[in-house]
């Protein structure tokens, strides 16, 4: 068996994501691609979608993918997990005799910084997807995506033609809440100025 995993924020999953696997299911000879949202990324503070919530989104828009598995490992841990923490729970279920590890190009310049990242290197093939004003270098395989979006644009402005149409109206709603809930709101009746 041969496998890939992409793991990430997903928060949210856009059609940049979706673009990653479908190419990567063309291109690699695999059986199973394992999508795998983080509980936190164990180098970033906090996310704005709880954990479940994207879950459930990157459940819908995969479900009638057959090749491709949405891992609740790292939600389940409740705690930022390692990439070699999932690779070997994957490694140890599946024994696959091919690991593929699936990163976007703005990984690149923090990948020193990945826990135990050499042996993440030796476990697995890292498949490099393009990102804008990232270069990658060759020895890495290359997955093009041409789509100039990222989650951290969503999360400030959604736009539907980014989104899965399944769960867009649902993402679009949910952000936009958040910023209001974040927005500070002035002449609310009762307050006055200190005299």
């Amino acid at each position: 068996m041969k496998i890939a995993i992409f793991g990430g924020s997903f928060d949210p999953p856009h059609k940049g994501h979706i673009a990653i696997v479908q190419k990567a299911l063309a291109m690699l000879d695999i059986d199973f691609l394992f999508v795998v949202p983080a509980f936190r990324n164990p180098l970033k503070s906090h996310f704005n979608a709880p954990p479940n919530l994207r879950l459930r989104w990157l459940k819908k828009i995969f479900l009638a993918q057959k090749k491709v598995i949405v891992s609740d490992y790292e939600i389940r841990r409740g705690r930022p997990t390692y990439t070699l923490q999932t690779m070997q729970y994957l490694r140890k279920r599946y024994t696959p005799k091919k690991i593929y590890l699936i990163i976007g190009s703005d990984n690149l310049k923090s990948l020193h910084l990945w826990y135990r990242y050499k042996k993440l290197q030796k476990l697995a093939e890292f498949v490099v997807a393009t990102r804008s004003g990232y270069k990658i270098p060759k020895k890495y395989k290359k997955i093009v995506i041409n789509l100039p979006i990222s989650s951290t644009s969503l999360r400030k402005n959604p736009q539907r033609r980014y989104l899965y149409p399944l769960i867009a109206d649902e993402i679009i709603d949910f952000y936009r809440s958040l910023a209001r809930a974040k927005t500070p709101r002035s002449g609310i009746s009762g307050d006055r100025p200190p005299s």
